[in-house]
């Protein structure tokens, strides 16, 4: 299979920026090998990202019923640890939101980063589509790195990193997104393990045949 490189793969993130269906990547090569499997694998259990799902839909409604139209909230959920970024137009809508997503049922905890400010414009924000899809073109093309295991989110040029993964992968995807065009400054949202519980994540490979 073809390696997609970062060119190839911005310019596939771009058109999805302006409406296109952006189709699956293909696998990517790491240590000369195939590592489609490995990319595919989630590092939440299948539970945890059903309720990842959930929190950001019921999230989403419950701040639609209690704000309206006043406030942009974007709601990221990882491993039920919840991201917020947007903006809303008082502190106290701020701390609002804060306790309506702190309320929703699995929410381990809550990174308010909303931010005090009236709506961003869409040039702002199809702006920041693009850095992120910048930011994860730079981290599938890095093979030292499982780019499956980074959520990316980019607010007014400010990049938010999420994910399960082990401090060295935690200083080198922030690395990578802090030399990606676009991107203002890096914020980290990580839940750090160890490379002991990452190795055990990971897929073994199937014992060798031994001859008869």
């Amino acid at each position: 299979m073809k390696f997609i490189s970062q060119k190839l793969l911005s310019m596939c993130l771009v058109g999805a920026a302006l409406g296109a269906t952006l189709s699956a990547c293909a696998p990517v090569m790491m240590g000369g090998a195939v590592m489609g499997s490995l990319v595919a694998t989630d590092r939440r259990t299948s539970g945890a990202q059903l309720e990842d799902e959930t929190i950001e839909l019921r999230a989403a409604s419950r701040i639609r019923d209690n704000l309206g139209s006043r406030g942009h909230v974007n709601i990221s959920s990882y491993n039920r640890r919840v991201l917020l970024t947007g903006e809303v137009p008082s502190a106290q809508d701020k701390q609002l939101v804060e306790q309506i997503v702190t309320r929703v049922e699995n929410v381990q905890a809550v990174v308010n980063e909303l931010a005090v400010l009236g709506h961003t414009t869409l040039t702002q924000r199809t702006s920041d589509t693009l850095v992120t899809g910048r930011v994860k073109a730079a981290l599938l093309d890095a093979k030292d790195l499982f780019s499956n295991a980074y959520k990316v989110v980019t607010e007014r040029g400010t990049t938010y990193l999420m994910g399960r993964v082990t401090q060295r992968e935690a200083d080198r995807a922030t690395d990578i997104a802090r030399s990606t065009t676009g991107v203002q400054k890096v914020v980290r949202v990580f839940e750090i393990i160890s490379e002991d519980e990452l190795r055990n994540q990971l897929p073994q490979p199937a014992p060798a045949e031994t001859k008869k």
